[in-house]
């Protein structure tokens, strides 16, 4: 039997609550696949400019070709590459999914080469 003051408020206060529950869960899930694709990009970029320039001595063609090979190998794909001397700095991008249907990048940069002393 219900009672006058009975008005299924609790029902409703539940039901929101699980919403608001459910999209904190998928905002966080998220910024975690956020989060992983810029430290997959940073991997990525960083390996791939060692990997360059330990070729960099065989030319600008060489070096990016193998920091291109390791970018990839690493689910990067390299979107520049710049050989200066022995210093060579490559941008890689990584495609990230937050969401389904919802496809960002994450980018990233790394220099790799030897250490330049100032000059005194």
């Amino acid at each position: 039997m219900r009672t006058v003051d009975d008005r299924g408020a609790a029902s409703i206060f539940v039901l929101a609550l699980g919403l608001v529950l459910v999209a904190a869960g998928i905002a966080g899930a998220a910024a975690g696949a956020a989060r992983v694709g810029r430290h997959q990009a940073r991997t990525a970029a960083d390996l791939g400019a060692l990997a360059g320039a330990a070729r960099a001595v065989e030319g600008s063609e060489a070096a990016c070709a193998r920091a291109e090979r390791l970018a990839f190998a690493n689910g990067a794909r390299m979107t520049g590459c710049r050989l200066d001397g022995l210093e060579i700095v490559i941008e890689v991008r990584v495609a990230v999914t937050p969401l389904p249907g919802l496809t960002r990048y994450a980018t990233a940069a790394a220099r790799a080469g030897p250490v330049s002393l100032p000059a005194e």
